[in-house]
């Protein structure tokens, strides 16, 4: 009869012993998508699936490239979160900020990656930070169109290393704006707020109505959710869907500081027609906070694109 080995995680060794028992003759590996199981979990379906590909050269017959795509599909269907820091399929598994190893990659990603991305179904990310270097910081600012000069650049890299020691987490939209200051391109919202109002209680349908100016004209727009925040948002992108269609990835809140009053950092990640975004907001008020990242974010994808960008305003 076929051998098979089932292995969990409770020491961290479930990956391990699963490919010992596998090359120890084992024709069997029990796996589970993201190692979901019981108590510390299974063997995780993606890291032996990548492991027998990468090292032992074994074809498995899986679609690789659907790995993550699979994985971030259990997780939703679960509500079981990923890690960030889990092996492959993780926030943070492709993710460089260090300016050593976002250079080093940029060289050779062979040098802090023993996969390529992309055999995942996943892509690169350079995240620009405080540890961030000036190739790290000068090759986002080409991904978003920008071409400083060396001191230029300089100066960008410097505020950039000064927001990101502050604690903040910096965005997109952060270093767009630094960029347009420091480079002294004018940029001009086609998104500008007018007001909002929140109906929300134990007995009633969260529901928000905004009122903005959008490209000049005024638009209305009211949307229900499950939440006030959700709420909110969903008006902001029905007010908008006549200009452009903006799908919300991700969103996050932290709280910067403590107590009732607490100042809450709220960062967004989102796109439309390929392009992604990330902006934050920063408010004692969440839903102010939301509004104010998102629609930071929404002037970032839908705004005039600059045609040359690496010149001045002057």
């Amino acid at each position: 009869a076929p051998l098979s080995i089932h292995c969990h995680d409770d020491l961290g060794f479930a990956l391990a012993n699963t490919i010992a028992a596998l090359r120890a003759g084992a024709s069997a590996a029990h796996v589970t998508v993201n190692g979901l199981g019981e108590r510390a979990g299974n063997a995780a379906l993606e890291e032996l699936v990548m492991a027998l590909e990468v090292l032992y050269g074994v074809d498995t017959g899986i679609a690789t490239e659907d790995l993550y795509p699979l994985s971030t599909h259990v997780a939703r269907l679960t509500g079981v979160p990923l890690a960030t820091n889990k092996p492959i399929v993780g926030e943070m598994a492709f993710t460089h900020e260090s300016g050593i190893h976002a250079h080093g990659v940029m060289r050779d990603a062979s040098t802090y990656e023993s996969i390529r991305p992309e055999m995942v179904g996943r892509r690169r990310r350079i995240v620009i930070g405080k540890h961030s270097g000036s190739a790290a910081v000068e090759a986002a600012l080409r991904d978003m169109g920008y071409a400083p000069d060396t001191g230029q650049l300089a100066e960008i890299v410097a505020r950039i290393k000064h927001l990101g020691d502050t604690g903040m987490r910096v965005t997109d939209a952060d270093i767009m704006a630094i960029a347009d200051t420091v480079m002294e391109i004018e940029f001009t919202p086609c998104i500008e707020l007018c007001q909002f109002t929140i109906v929300s209680g134990s007995n009633a349908v969260p529901t928000a109505s905004v009122t903005m100016l959008v490209n000049g004209g005024e638009v209305t727009g009211a949307a229900v959710g499950n939440g006030p925040v959700d709420a909110a948002i969903r008006a902001l992108q029905r007010s908008v869907a006549d200009v452009g269609s903006v799908r919300l990835n991700e969103y996050r809140v932290d709280a910067i500081t403590g107590g009732t009053d607490a100042l809450v950092d709220v960062s967004v990640k989102l796109s439309r027609n390929g392009k992604t975004v990330t902006s934050r907001g920063a408010r004692t008020d969440i839903i102010m906070a939301s509004v104010e990242a998102v629609i930071a974010g929404m002037n970032r994808l839908l705004g005039e694109e600059h045609e040359d960008r690496s010149q001045n305003s002057d």
